[in-house]
């Protein structure tokens, strides 16, 4: 008789892990079930995903200084993955507060139950990814989370451009989904496994030949650089970003981009790095491929094409989009450098990222509530027919170029600290040249709010309180953390070290 109680004791140890993971999938059966039940209420399934999502960070929270590898060591849990979960709780808790002030949604859709539910499987999706230690399971969980995000992308069916970004973007996911199971498919040729804990043991002790790794590795990259907007593989940003509501593209922007890097940083650390011989935090490669110049050279292609393209948008949706891609550019950046200090440098960039980015694009979807556009030109002397939106707008966009007092400022000194450490100065000019660019494309849209037709006899733009307070709720933290920043620093710091089995 063949003994399965160690197989018993690992799925149980493994479940007692996987407690938020299973709260979303619950809150999306209920979410489901209620909004079938009270049909007459229009957001029900978005309270109980709220709900939902708070229940998910508390249990989040109790994981704190837990590594462990579960499910046969399908999943892992560390403080690594834990910090990127937040960053997706978050944004997943801000997008479906966005959404009850979308007239966009609510003027195309009598109910809007399969919005609220969708979010919540994506964010199920995105948390496995965030945890998966198998070539398989990451494989599973990006699809897991791109089949909600096609159909979100797409929710506003009636508009034309909608229809066209949620073809568009299962057209380019499919194609970089069969790329990456190629490459899956020739990794498991080549070490015998899809495990990255046993392919690590197995490139740690034999020889591989070089050609068919980069190969393998670079199909599987294409995969996560799908999820990040990394050029090449951004050929669906814009049009995805444009024709998609307002907050599906905020939330793509963060919480997916979020997601995809957490695999990107997992699959090299646990995957390509000697765990035995790393000194001082510098990860060592287990192969003769320069992995740090292939990232390197795919940093600076990504925010050169994401800022130079930017500066010709005259969309803000499409703007933002190419100005994602950019950020993109400066996080792999830290990534490409492969040591503790560009893994801190990913973490805190990401929080600031969150506030300045989601900021933007609600201030977009409330003017365009009011002026139905999303036109650069229409934010023509919008200073002074909505001054508190427009201050706030311009202290994201401020943010997001990377000048102090903001939190972006204190981001983007840490990529560059990171980068300059470890000796890639030519790296930290290129991003300096970079964000120079970018500032031209930001100081535009403040340029039109504050000097463009200020004497113009438009009427004054007003907004509900509860609006102008989410906001601010946005905007003063952005502030806040670019002068007084040590404690999400000291949380990057603890949660810098992605578990790597004992």
């Amino acid at each position: 008789m063949i003994d399965t109680s160690h197989i018993t004791i690992d799925l149980i140890n493994s479940l007692s892990h996987f407690l938020p993971e299973t709260t979303l999938v619950v809150t999306f059966l209920l979410a489901m079930i209620l909004d079938v039940i009270f049909k007459k209420s229009k957001n029900i399934a978005g309270y109980i995903a709220i709900a939902g999502l708070v229940i998910a960070g508390i249990l989040l929270f109790q994981q704190t200084g837990v590594n462990f590898k579960g499910f046969a060591s399908l999943l892992i849990v560390d403080s690594f993955g834990q910090f990127l979960k937040f960053i997706i709780l978050v944004s997943s808790l801000i997008i479906i507060i966005f959404s009850f002030f979308s007239d966009e949604l609510h003027k195309a859709h009598t109910r809007l139950g399969e919005y609220y539910t969708l979010i919540i499987g994506m964010t199920f999706g995105m948390f496995l990814l965030v945890g998966s230690a198998n070539l398989i399971m990451i494989y599973l969980a990006i699809e897991t989370m791109s089949i909600s995000s096609y159909v979100l992308a797409g929710y506003t069916k009636e508009v034309k451009r909608a229809s066209e970004a949620s073809l568009k973007y299962v057209i380019f996911g499919a194609v970089s989904s069969g790329i990456m199971i190629y490459g899956i498919s020739i990794m498991f040729g080549l070490t015998g496994s899809l495990n990255l804990f046993e392919i690590n043991s197995y490139l740690a002790a034999n020889q591989v030949a070089s050609i068919p790794l980069l190969i393998a590795g670079l199909m599987i990259l294409s995969g996560f650089g799908y999820k990040i907007s990394a050029v090449p593989f951004h050929f669906w940003t814009p049009d995805v970003y444009e024709g998609a509501p307002v907050t599906i593209t905020a939330y793509l922007s963060v919480a997916s981009k979020a997601a995809g890097f957490a695999v990107l940083l997992r699959f090299f650390k646990t995957c390509l790095i000697d765990r035995i011989f790393g000194i001082n935090g510098t990860w060592i490669l287990l192969s003769n491929i320069d992995w740090r110049s292939v990232i390197a050279v795919l940093s600076i292609l990504t925010m050169t094409l994401g800022n130079l393209v930017a500066i010709w948008q005259t969309n803000m949706k499409r703007l933002l989009a190419y100005s994602s891609i950019a950020h993109a550019g400066y996080l792999l950046m830290a990534v490409s450098v492969m040591n503790d200090n560009g893994v801190s440098a990913v973490l805190i960039y990401f929080f600031f990222y969150m506030l300045m980015n989601l900021g933007a694009f609600f201030v977009v979807q409330l003017i365009a509530n009011k002026l139905d556009s999303e036109n650069i030109d229409d934010y023509n002397g919008l200073g002074y027919r909505s001054p508190i939106i427009a201050v706030c707008l311009t202290i994201f966009l401020v943010s997001l170029a990377g000048i102090p007092p903001t939190a972006g400022f204190i981001g983007k000194l840490y990529i560059f600290a990171s980068v300059i450490k470890s000796g890639y100065i030519w790296l930290a000019v290129a991003g300096v040249i970079n964000s120079a660019i970018s500032l031209y494309y930001y100081v535009k849209v403040v340029r039109n709010m504050y000097l463009r037709d200020v004497d113009s006899a438009k009427s004054k733009l007003v907004y509900s309180p509860i609006a102008i307070i989410i906001v601010l709720l946005l905007a003063v933290p952005t502030l806040i953390f670019g002068l007084y920043f040590t404690p999400i620093v000291e949380w990057a710091n603890y949660s810098m070290n992605i578990f790597i089995g004992n």
